[in-house]
């Protein structure tokens, strides 16, 4: 879209899965889609606050997600209502699907944080990941969504790294 352009941003549905439910379902703008790599923008669409103790989502964050139909994963940019950089936070996903105006991604528990000053890079719910019998149930993609996870780690921990994905 041109900036002179009369037309209107793109809306998508974003739709989490996870077991094979809905978890959450939400509005975004289309920002990008070059045929591999998908970002959107949405506001924080919890009710209220959620504090998660590292950091807090709450009314007024907006949050530019990119979504991979190739990768294991999706990065999400968290900004505060003025602007200022919260962090990054991962999921660990099948690779997206953009089917009409829908944008399906299946959750696959495990999640990874980076905190915008990088000292901060959390491995997140392991033990969900363990309980959930992806390991059994489907051993190909547990494997891909554990190198997916040490990939976002490795990422996380280098300068610029988590960056250069989204550039």
């Amino acid at each position: 879209m041109s900036a002179n352009s009369t037309e209107r941003p793109r809306s998508l549905d974003v739709v989490l899965v996870k077991g094979g439910r809905t978890k959450i379902r939400y509005a975004a703008e289309l920002v990008a889609d070059d045929g591999t790599r998908i970002a959107v923008r949405a506001p924080w669409s919890g009710d209220g606050v959620r504090d998660f103790g590292f950091v807090r989502f709450e009314p007024g964050d907006v949050f530019t997600e990119y979504y991979w139909r190739d990768r294991w994963y999706a990065v999400k940019e968290v900004r505060d209502a003025a602007g200022t950089l919260k962090g990054w936070y991962c999921d660990v996903t099948r690779p997206a699907t953009l089917s009409g105006t829908e944008l399906v991604v299946e959750d696959l528990d495990l999640d990874l944080w980076r905190s915008a000053d990088g000292t901060e890079v959390l491995r997140l719910d392991e033990d969900e990941f363990a309980e959930s019998g992806l390991e059994r149930s489907d051993p190909e993609a547990a494997a891909a969504a554990v190198a997916a996870l040490d990939e976002l780690e490795v990422l996380a921990t280098v300068e610029g790294g988590l960056e250069s994905l989204l550039a």
